[in-house]
């Protein structure tokens, strides 16, 4: 494959975190100074979450059935434009939502077929070691995009965010056009109802699924609700350096991600799946066990740091594993929907029960449920999931 796809395509995961980055807690505080209450703001942010959850298998089956990647990452590099356009110039309650709405469900077509588009590029057997880097330009993105429009929202407002995010789709676009279309482009295996219903229940089938996906609910169940929660603690132990922490505690995982993606893809390919999976899962209940029991507010950031071993590893190896899962029926990208449904689950679950922990026994026993949380996925991991590496992919890995 020519170096200059894989270069774009290294572009294109750096300037989609870019995009991607404006829909964080950006919106929560653009709203609160257009002067929206907590409870619109609350029901619109919870209109979108569960948009991203309902358009997860869908945006997969849409991706499968589109000949050319491309062409479905376009759509979705459009989608979030338009959704920030709109969120700049009509900040009304039925257009927010409207956008948020849009911003999920063109999410869950872009990611799939950023996805899609790399195992075209480089093929199974490369697949593990381009995805982390696919991992590093988007970490790297994230933070850069996170300095740069935290800036510009303090010096000018917050609206002026969403615009930066509907212009990043520009170079997205142009990094997408220098990948060429028949690199991008998969031969046609039947995309009828037919052909997705029969992908669908042979994927459904697959014990090695159902059990990576019971293993995907555990680690975000234990994931999703610890920066939040130590965002909070934070806060209230901090008092005027909160913002400071908080800001190193989302920009050292990152580092971390940025780091060791590669490795991760690599390792995968010569270890096998499993140590890897391991070492991302064992890293959760460690992490929990720090945020409990750390008593300074900047030593939560060393807590923090050990979530960029996790997120690397499941940034990494959740598209390898279905890839690996799909070898034989090519229904890579419903595949990918269907795991990003249970991450769905297992974060809207998280935030619900360490909230509920939290109020009713204090910060330290919630983030011990949720290291309990990690630790179980975990057993379940090293109890039930086996090795998904083909034995081809080894032989080619080693010419």
């Amino acid at each position: 494959m020519p170096a200059r796809s894989l270069r774009a395509l290294d572009m294109l995961a750096f300037f989609v975190a870019d995009a991607q980055t404006g829909f964080g807690p950006f919106v929560a505080v653009y709203l609160t100074a257009q002067k929206w209450t907590e409870v619109q703001i609350g029901l619109a942010l919870s209109v979108g979450t569960t948009a991203m959850m309902l358009s997860q298998i869908p945006g997969g089956a849409l991706v499968d059935a589109i000949t050319n990647k491309r062409t479905a990452a376009a759509i979705g590099i459009l989608g979030i434009t338009g959704s920030a356009l709109l969120l700049a110039l009509a900040p009304m309650q039925l257009s927010t939502i409207a956008a948020l709405v849009l911003q999920a469900t063109a999410s869950c077509v872009l990611t799939p077929a950023i996805a899609a588009v790399s195992l075209l590029l480089v093929g199974h057997a490369a697949l593990g070691e381009r995805l982390g880097r696919n991992a590093r330009f988007a970490s790297i993105g994230n933070g850069l995009a996170a300095a740069v429009m935290g800036a510009i929202g303090a010096t000018f407002s917050t609206r002026w965010v969403f615009l930066l995010t509907a212009a990043l789709g520009l170079p997205a676009l142009a990094a997408l056009a220098a990948i060429p279309p028949a690199a991008a482009k998969r031969k046609r295996t039947g995309s009828s109802a037919d052909s997705l219903l029969g992908g669908a229940w042979a994927i459904i089938r697959d014990r090695r699924l159902l059990v990576f996906g019971g293993c995907t609910v555990l680690f975000h169940l234990s994931n999703a609700a610890m920066l939040p929660l130590a965002g909070i603690e934070v806060t209230r132990r901090a008092g005027e350096t909160a913002n400071l922490i908080i800001a190193a505690c989302i920009v050292v995982p990152q580092v971390v991600v940025a780091l060791s993606s590669p490795w991760v893809g690599r390792t995968a390919g010569t270890w096998g799946r499993r140590p890897i999976l391991l070492l991302g899962w064992a890293a959760l209940p460690v992490r929990g066990l720090m945020l409990a029991f750390l008593p300074g507010p900047w030593l939560l950031v060393a807590g923090q740091a050990v979530s960029g071993i996790s997120a690397a590893v499941f940034g990494v190896m959740l598209p390898l594993l279905a890839a690996d899962l799909t070898r034989q029926s090519g229904h890579f990208n419903l595949c990918l929907g269907m795991l990003g449904f249970t991450v769905a689950i297992g974060a809207t679950l998280s935030t619900l029960l360490a909230g509920w922990i939290a109020t009713v026994a204090g910060a330290q026993a919630a983030f011990l449920a949720l290291a309990a949380a990690g630790a179980a996925g975990t057993l379940l991991l090293w109890l039930a999931m086996p090795e998904t590496r083909d034995a081809a992919d080894v032989a080619t890995g080693m010419n």
